[in-house]
């Protein structure tokens, strides 16, 4: 008899990543440092959702090619050179992966990291480009270049 089998998706992994996550988030709507952000349980939810989007191995970081298919998404691929800047950038040296703790850190924080650039450019791009539904409109030769 064969073993059930569980839908694809991750679903399963990411529930205790979740969880971790809303803890963390938790930690930050507490502390009185973040006290004058405004919407700041909006923007960490959004973070939150961001960061488990780009958690490629479900570790609760995100690591080198975690950050390079994210510059790949936003059309603006980096050398791995330059993408180990940018994780540097953002945990100061300490490490080879960005925490969610760091990650929040530089989306709240007054520093202009290259990664709180990307970030907002993509929420700006997603804002004023929607993508059109449906098939494309018919064309004639007319038209063509």
């Amino acid at each position: 008899m064969a073993a059930p089998r569980r839908p694809s998706g991750g679903g399963l992994r990411k529930a205790p990543q979740d969880g971790r996550l809303d803890e963390i988030n938790k930690e930050f709507l507490c502390d009185p440092k973040f006290s004058n952000e405004k919407d700041l349980e909006e923007k960490l939810a959004v973070f939150k959702e961001k960061y488990m989007e780009f958690d490629l191995n479900n570790q609760g970081e995100i690591d080198l090619m975690s950050v390079k298919r994210m510059m790949e998404k936003l059309g603006a691929p980096k050398t791995h050179l330059e993408l180990k800047k940018m994780i540097s950038e953002v945990t100061g040296g300490v490490s080879d992966t960005i925490s969610y703790q760091d990650f929040v850190n530089v989306m709240l924080g007054k520093r202009s990291a290259v990664l709180k650039l990307v970030m907002m450019f993509e929420g700006k791009a997603n804002e004023s480009n929607p993508k059109p539904s449906g098939p494309p409109p018919e064309r004639d030769i007319a038209s063509l270049p």
